[in-house]
């Protein structure tokens, strides 16, 4: 019941700012919990995908920021549609773990957000992703489903971001946003291993090259050969900061041994 009334107030207004092109739900299981993993460019995705995803008759259950939960009225409705909330660094952080597990056993869809935020990539491809969802994946042995968003960033771009839609909000006139699905990530090979921390990173590299393939597929361009991730990324910079200081002082700046920080 709470699912169709969040459905009726929030479809009008996708719709609204959206031409939808939906494609993949073919590839959607028809039955038994699966694993939603989605690519994230802008901060209104999780409401379009919720749309694709509750057209598909599958409607998700999403891991979304705690904060959210706390806003009037959309923390009420995201509790009442079963939608789980992630406390990042604190000791409730694991609940969103187990309750995710939960739900896949329960047989619903569970959608993650691998990479955690908003892609920090210059070109919004997929960045590195966190090992949640491969964690999940594996001990349960639910399927994967790759999904990848276009379009979203040029209605509300990531962080203002000067480019892609001018680094402002463009509600109007409607612009067309891509929803779509892969074929299930093939996670057979690690099926029975441990978890360690080289099989967890190797399953979520998969997943997120899956997601990038569907992406890539979308916008009918080649993909980056290195993916962005933003701990090197802040490594680099740091580095790049304390060379500028040492250059300011006329020290010899030392070697920092990075690469391109893609």
């Amino acid at each position: 019941m709470w699912y169709r009334f969040a459905a009726v107030l929030v479809k009008p207004v996708t719709t609204a700012l959206v031409k939808p092109d939906w494609r993949g739900w073919e590839h959607l299981p028809k039955e038994g919990g699966f694993i939603a993993a989605v690519n994230h460019n802008s901060i209104i995705d999780p409401v379009i995908y919720a749309h694709w995803q509750y057209n598909s008759g599958r409607p998700p259950r999403i891991l979304g920021k705690s904060s959210l939960f706390s806003i009037p009225f959309i923390g009420f409705m995201l509790r009442k549609t079963g939608q789980i909330p992630v406390f990042r660094e604190s000791t409730d952080a694991a609940q969103a773990f187990r309750a995710a597990i939960d739900a896949v056993n329960g047989g619903q869809c569970v959608q993650f957000y691998p990479e955690g935020t908003l892609t920090r990539d210059p070109d919004l491809w997929p960045m590195t992703g966190k090992s949640g969802v491969a964690r999940v994946a594996l001990m349960t042995g639910a399927p994967v489903i790759p999904v990848a968003h276009w379009g979203a960033h040029e209605i509300i771009p990531p962080y203002g971001r000067a480019g892609y839609g001018k680094g402002k909000f463009n509600l109007f006139p409607r612009h067309r946003v891509v929803v779509a699905a892969g074929p299930a990530v093939d996670l057979s090979k690690y099926r029975g291993q441990e978890l360690t921390a080289q099989v967890l990173a190797d399953a979520t590299e998969d997943i997120m090259a899956a997601i990038t393939e569907v992406l890539a597929d979308i916008r009918g361009e080649q993909p980056p050969a290195e993916r962005y991730d933003m701990r090197k990324a802040a490594r680099q910079r740091a580095a790049a900061a304390l060379a500028e200081r040492r250059r300011a002082k006329g020290e010899k700046p030392a070697d920092s041994g990075e690469g391109t920080g893609r």
